[in-house]
């Protein structure tokens, strides 16, 4: 039976994922009931997912003016930034969080392709990509099965499309279990003057569909997102979108063809809630409405109700305005790439999103009503510090024996060195294509942050994806000011100057007031420190409801505030990596040494200490020492930079000996722990190594800007040597390093 005009009650809208409230306030803004369609509008289009209701307010509290932006937060697809020399670079990150616990392989790769086509959908040309990945413990099959998945799935998605994979961050904690995240982030470039807007505008423009057609896949995916996994989610299978990449590819180059012939008024991708979603922000942005006929809509099944045509979150599909006496240009693009190209409807001087099946009119509403910052409803909800917290204040370092002779010190070294989260993710990034399509750019590695290098110009862009979020848990206030600290000192050790953020906020529910506190904590850190390092947030994502629910209990991940930051360096003659580069050069730790081991890998793998506060972290500090570190690379003074975050100097040598293949002897200070000294993760620290000959140069550099040093040692030779002791050969320390993933995955 067609429910499509059915009466609806409050039990219904329940089911829909509607609150009583909702439904009155949605009876209050038609002035009578909403039949069964118009309430499954509603429901998707006022999901956490779409509306951002329990967020707003938060989010517009966050930094969102730059000199370098030419949109605002929100008012597109995705941030568009200006680089110079007539370009601009769009750039935007996304979860596909839920999907991807689900049905790994899908759920990653549709995460890829949606957040591919914000970028495209706006003029610009997608030319890399990176994500933002956290896995349960890896020794569970359960881990080892969604690694697996969700990897071939980013791999196969970016390769066949012809966007190369250029970096991202990987992290296994138990909290992930069973909610696994999966943020992907996508950067392009566009000429000004060749953007496209989301926006409807022009009474009696035509409204197209193009690209795929409409199937029942995705249906109310939007929902499935915005509420708490649970041990029956698996039933919710229907809701994971299925892509084509192939697809996806010609739907690129038709769209940015398209716009060349100056057809079109105004372009959405559909992603989550599909049409009714493209349509009514559209819409809404421009002051009008749409009519539109669902019956013209190109579907996959016969007999398709309304109400699933207008929730399918099929992919590859975009919603178009076209200016009217140009449609044939407009449709010959399409016929030209071999997509579907269908008039289903014209904009209307009215407010109104009217939507007709078979002759009957199944949704009247008015656009704004639907979208955010319009009538969707907006909350606040209540907070409070967990309980949690208690414990972590009890924590004192004088409990934790310090490491006492030789042996442990090697053996400590070494078992970081191949801990999961530290050793190398060379089996998961060797499987994207990091080098496809150099058309438009091509990337340098072994550097700090991703580097784009822009053909034909002297110019490169620098991306990077951080978040640490044991530090998040432990003190969300300084864990958000660290996650876009260090994003920005990733970018600065590169050789660039940080520009601007987008973010993906991944957290629990936000109905329950210790993850709520979480939030609102973490977000008044992050604008601290954006505001401090002038990197204005563009847009981004927030995905509640990341927690598990069981019968006895919940489970939410650790907050995890994934900051995706773009970066611009005007002349790639200061590109720096990270590997030591001649024997003989001297090794210098630039930066502030304490005896705080807090929240390290050391104090929560190896001395199983759950509780302990955030590292200490100082804004002021950490801006200082990056200026710091960015006069030097400009001055020639350094060979190489490498941030100090997890697993401390101990990571950061290591790192810079098997990237040069160098060793190094180096000795620690005396005054401080050893285990601090090495494997704590106090913020603020660079690993630099500099010739002999400019070893003046530096250490006055440093006293003109009141810039701590300790000389370390020297490079030299194949061994890493610390305090004496022969940590491994570089030869051991890669394969150590290296074998980690693959020895779990290859079982």
């Amino acid at each position: 039976m067609d429910v499509s005009n059915a009466s609806t009650t409050v039990e219904t809208a329940k089911q829909l994922g509607l609150t009583s409230d909702e439904f009155d306030k949605i009876e209050a803004v038609l002035g009578r009931n909403p039949n069964f369609t118009e309430l499954s509008v509603y429901s998707v289009m006022w999901s956490e997912h779409c509306s951002y209701k329990n967020s707003i307010n938060y989010l517009k509290k966050l930094p969102r003016k730059g000199s370098r932006l030419l949109v605002e937060a929100g008012e597109e697809n995705a941030g568009l930034v200006d680089i110079g020399d007539g370009m601009a670079c769009a750039f935007k990150i996304e979860s596909h969080n839920h999907p991807s616990a689900i049905e790994p392989y899908q759920g990653a790769a549709t995460g890829v392709g949606g957040i591919h086509r914000d970028i495209f959908t706006m003029g610009a040309r997608p030319i890399a990509a990176l994500n933002s990945l956290r896995f349960g413990k890896l020794d569970l099959p359960h881990t080892q099965h969604l690694i697996k998945g969700v990897v071939k799935g980013i791999g196969d998605y970016g390769n066949c499309l012809g966007v190369p994979t250029v970096g991202g961050e990987v992290y296994f904690d138990e909290c992930y279990n069973q909610n696994i995240l999966v943020n992907a982030m996508s950067v392009g470039i566009v000429e000004h003057g060749n953007t496209v807007s989301a926006i409807a505008e022009g009474v009696g423009n035509p409204v197209y569909i193009v690209g795929s057609a409409t199937g029942k896949d995705g249906i109310h995916g939007a929902t499935f997102a915005s509420a708490d996994l649970t041990e029956d989610s698996s039933q919710d299978l229907p809701a994971v979108q299925v892509g084509d990449p192939f697809q996806e590819k010609l739907l690129l180059e038709a769209s940015l063809e398209a716009i060349t012939t100056g057809a079109i008024v105004g372009m959405q991708d559909m992603g989550a809630a599909g049409i009714c979603c493209s349509s009514s922000e559209m819409s809404a942005k421009g002051k009008v409405g749409m009519r539109i006929d669902l019956d013209k809509v190109p579907t996959r099944q016969a007999n398709m109700k309304a109400f699933e045509i207008l929730l399918s979150e099929s992919q590859e599909r975009m919603l178009i305005v076209c200016k009217k006496g140009m449609e044939k240009e407009l449709e010959a693009v399409f016929d030209k790439w071999d997509l579907e190209c269908e008039i289903i409807g014209e904009v209307v001087d009215s407010d109104r999103l009217v939507f007709h099946k078979s002759g009957e009119t199944v949704v009247d509403v008015p656009a704004e009503s639907l979208v955010l910052g319009g009538g969707a409803p907006v909350y606040d909800r209540a907070f409070e510090a967990p309980a949690y917290l208690a414990e972590i204040e009890k924590f004192d370092i004088n409990n934790v024996q310090d490491i006492q002779d030789d042996s442990s010190l090697k053996s400590t070294w070494n078992n970081i060195i191949a801990n999961p989260i530290i050793a190398s993710k060379r089996w998961i990034y060797e499987q994207y294509d990091s080098m496809v399509r150099l058309g438009n750019a091509n990337t340098v590695t072994a550097s700090d942050a991703s580097i784009i290098r822009l053909k034909d110009t002297k110019k490169a862009l620098l991306a990077s994806t951080d978040c640490n979020s044991n530090y998040v848990y432990a003190d969300p206030y300084v864990g958000g000011m660290i996650a876009v600290s260090e994003s920005a000192r990733n970018i600065v050790c590169s050789g660039g100057t940080p520009v601007a953020i987008t973010n993906c906020l991944n957290f629990g529910n936000p109905y329950d007031k210790n993850v709520y506190w979480q939030f609102v904590n973490a977000l008044k850190g992050m604008g601290e420190a954006c505001e401090k390092f002038d990197t204005p947030v563009t847009g981004g994502n927030v995905s509640f409801y990341n927690q598990t629910v069981y019968p006895d209990r919940a489970e939410p991940v650790n907050p995890t505030p994934v900051i995706g930051m773009l970066g611009l360096m005007e002349d790639i003659d200061n590109i720096m990596t990270l590997g030591f580069k001649n024997e003989g050069d001297e090794i210098y730790l630039v930066g502030e040494s304490r005896d705080d081991i807090n929240q390290s890998v050391y104090l929560r793998i190896l001395k199983e200490v759950k509780y302990s506060p955030a590292p200490h972290f100082d804004l002021d500090s950490e801006f200082n020492l990056q200026a710091f570190i960015k006069s030097c690379i400009q001055n020639k003074i350094i060979n190489s930079a490498h941030d100090l975050s997890e697993g401390g100097l101990s990571v950061a040598l290591s790192e810079s000996c098997m990237a040069g293949n160098l060793g190094c002897v180096v000795n620690g200070d005396n005054s401080f722990r050893k285990d601090a000294f090495y494997f704590g993760e106090a913020q603020s620290r660079v690993l630099v190594s500099i010739d002999p000959s400019k070893k003046e140069s530096f250490i006055n550099a440093a006293q003109s800007s009141n810039q701590e040093i300790y000389h370390l040692g020297k490079v030299a030779g194949k061994e890493l040597v610390v305090d004496g002791v022969t940590i491994s050969t570089i030869k051991e320390l890669i394969q150590s390093y290296s074998n980690t993933i693959p020895n779990h995955l290859n079982n």
